[in-house]
């Protein structure tokens, strides 16, 4: 969304113990109508900066946290969708799901993937399988049902964002991984291209290709840097 800047000042205001994003004095509103209203005076400073450096024109598309926060907001009442499209990820897991062949590449991904498969059963009490191949394979009830447990113990800023991370990434684990601190937007990004990185030292990188990655890792980053302020205290 572009609409012209209607607005000189940008401005945060703390009111019932949230704080607000005010534009010439005035709160913002979400697209259903709601204030746009955070629990951290970081997450607000941060929000209110992204409104303030906008130019003639206001583009939500540049502005990661903002569009994160309406997602939070205003998807508070859908928690179950949301924890529903991961759990579709964490049926099928990225890292569950390794190459055949060329051993090079199986050897990557037994040592990179490994320690989040060992992580998640120790720290998430959930163990899943791996296969090799594109063929689906079934994860038990419990190890879903675990995920599902951690998804839901989530606040809405914190799932909104994870939900985000995990449709970046094609995996629950990584995404669950980032959320709780065992890995960085940067880690976890480069864990779940290590196909595209392998593919690409071996036949080069494609400027397209590249140009999208750039743009995926961007808004992952923002995922994180939202969890992260979201959670910071005062």
């Amino acid at each position: 969304m572009i609409v012209k800047r209607f607005y000189k000042d940008a401005a945060v205001d703390e009111r019932d113990g949230a704080f607000a994003i005010l534009l010439d004095g005035k709160p913002v509103k979400t697209p259903r109508r709601e204030m746009l209203a955070v629990p951290s005076q970081a997450l607000a400073d941060a929000i209110a900066k992204e409104w303030h450096v906008q130019g003639k024109v206001v583009a939500l598309d540049t502005m990661p946290l903002t569009r994160l926060a309406h997602g939070a907001i205003d998807g508070a009442a859908h928690r179950a969708r949301i924890v529903g499209e991961a759990m579709n990820y964490a049926r099928s897991d990225l890292i569950c799901y390794r190459a055949e062949m060329p051993a090079a590449l199986t050897v990557r991904q037994a040592r990179d993937w490994n320690p989040l498969l060992d992580w998640a059963r120790t720290e998430l009490g959930a163990s899943l399988a791996t296969t090799k191949g594109i063929k689906h394979i079934e994860q038990s009830a419990v190890a879903l049902a675990a995920l599902e447990t951690r998804l839901n113990a989530l606040d809405d800023y914190a799932l909104v964002a994870t939900g985000a991370a995990i449709a970046i990434l094609g995996s629950a684990v990584l995404g669950l991984a980032l959320t709780l601190g065992r890995l960085t937007p940067p880690e976890a990004f480069a864990l779940s291209r290590l196909d595209e990185s392998f593919q690409a030292e071996k036949w080069g990188i494609d400027a397209e290709a590249q140009a999208r990655a750039d743009r995926l890792l961007a808004d992952l980053e923002a995922a994180g840097r939202f969890i992260r302020l979201a959670s910071a205290s005062g």
